[in-house]
């Protein structure tokens, strides 16, 4: 048998054309801002999502839209890939009911999901945002859901508002003396320096102490030593907070801190580089895009600093019409940053906006570009 060398510019050529048949699809790079099919065609479909690696496949979480409305009515869609670039439907990792009054009846809000992977348990753990059918943005939840497999199906388990009856770390005797002097009915009115300033000593969270503090817009984070954290918008998305889980992952352990209080941040997304921690944020307009936010801390615990925007390019003023939902750490140390440009009059058509973080004088840099390669 011969042996014919082919050039190598030849060979990669030859590659791709196979792969292409393969998989049924050209293999472009990632697109930011444009559809992106599945490998059954489909624009994918999962929103405001979170990436689980296991055993070298990644899995992507994110809410099912549909074309009129955002509220759930299929539930939270699961996604696999080998590559990051072609994706494979798995199904609906957690699914609505039609069970009148249950937490997850179908209309409801189910936002932001993220799973993480306990060793311990071996199980896979989903949180998500959570506000009841019916009820507005007023039960400001967190929910949990597990499985024994990555793509689920997930049992749901509980939704809950954060740490009920307990104040955050950094509330020592100075800070609860002034906390004790502060009357929800003496800020009726709100953005006044003197409501800010209350705020920032904890207003809101003595208004929430016994029924739990606000849970919405969320990200979560797995540490190197295997601790668990739950990030979330609170106190009216006036201030972030960041809370320890248990070791099984299931409840949050009653350690929590604030971060920019009264700073109005939504969206986080929380990855570590080196010893520094850092989270990209937004700010709260709603559906419309905003100047992305940075912080970085040399503890999870804190102190957070605030730093410019890490966007660089067109439209890094609004994020480039997007808003973070994730950061996603590739086990070469590489990271990539998510975010949605969304459609609230065609939620089914937001799109995604993948970018890899650079690092210029031991900051991130997030450069804009509409085709790129990982």
């Amino acid at each position: 048998m011969k042996y014919i060398h082919l050039p190598m510019n030849v060979t990669k050529v030859l590659l791709l054309v196979a792969l292409t048949a393969l998989t049924g699809q050209a293999l472009a790079g990632i697109r930011p801002g444009e559809i992106w099919p599945d490998t059954k065609g489909q624009h994918i479909n999962a929103h405001g999502g979170g990436i689980l690696r296991y055993k070298g496949t990644y899995y992507w979480f994110g809410e099912h839209k549909s074309e009129h409305t955002s509220n759930a009515l299929v539930g939270i869609n699961c996604y696999s890939s080998k590559d990051l670039r072609r994706w494979t439907p798995r199904g609906v990792a957690l699914g609505v009911t039609d069970e009148r009054g249950h937490d997850l009846e179908r209309g409801c809000v189910m936002e932001r999901p993220k799973v993480i992977y306990n060793e311990r348990t071996r199980k896979f753990v989903m949180y998500f945002h959570l506000e009841l059918k019916g009820h507005g943005y007023d039960a400001a939840r967190y929910a949990v859901a597990v499985s024994n497999k990555p793509e689920g199906p997930y049992e749901y388990l509980y939704s809950s508002r954060s740490c009920p009856g307990i104040l955050p770390l950094e509330f020592g005797p100075e800070e609860q003396v002034a906390l004790d002097s502060l009357n929800i009915d003496d800020y009726k009115e709100w953005w006044t320096p003197q409501w800010r300033r209350a705020v920032a000593q904890g207003l809101i969270v003595k208004r929430d102490l016994q029924g739990g503090q606000m849970s919405r817009d969320m990200t979560l984070y797995v540490d190197t030593d295997g601790r668990a954290y739950h990030i979330f918008s609170s106190e009216e998305n006036l201030t972030l907070h960041i809370a320890e889980l248990t070791e099984d992952y299931l409840h949050h352990s009653g350690r929590y801190t604030r971060l920019s209080p009264v700073g109005h941040n939504e969206a986080p997304a929380l990855f570590r580089h080196g010893d520094t921690y850092w989270m990209i944020t937004s700010g709260c307009t709603g559906w419309a895009p905003n100047e992305a936010r940075m912080f970085s801390a040399p503890s999870i615990w804190g102190p957070w600093t605030q730093h410019p925007t890490p966007c660089r390019g067109p439209k890094s003023e609004i994020t480039f019409g997007g808003q973070s939902t994730y950061v996603l750490t590739l086990p070469d140390g590489r990271h990539i940053f998510m975010a949605d440009i969304w459609r609230p009059k065609n939620p089914i058509d937001a799109r995604y906006v993948w970018l890899p973080i650079d690092f210029e004088d031991g900051r991130p840099v997030i450069q804009w570009q509409s085709e790129w390669e990982l």
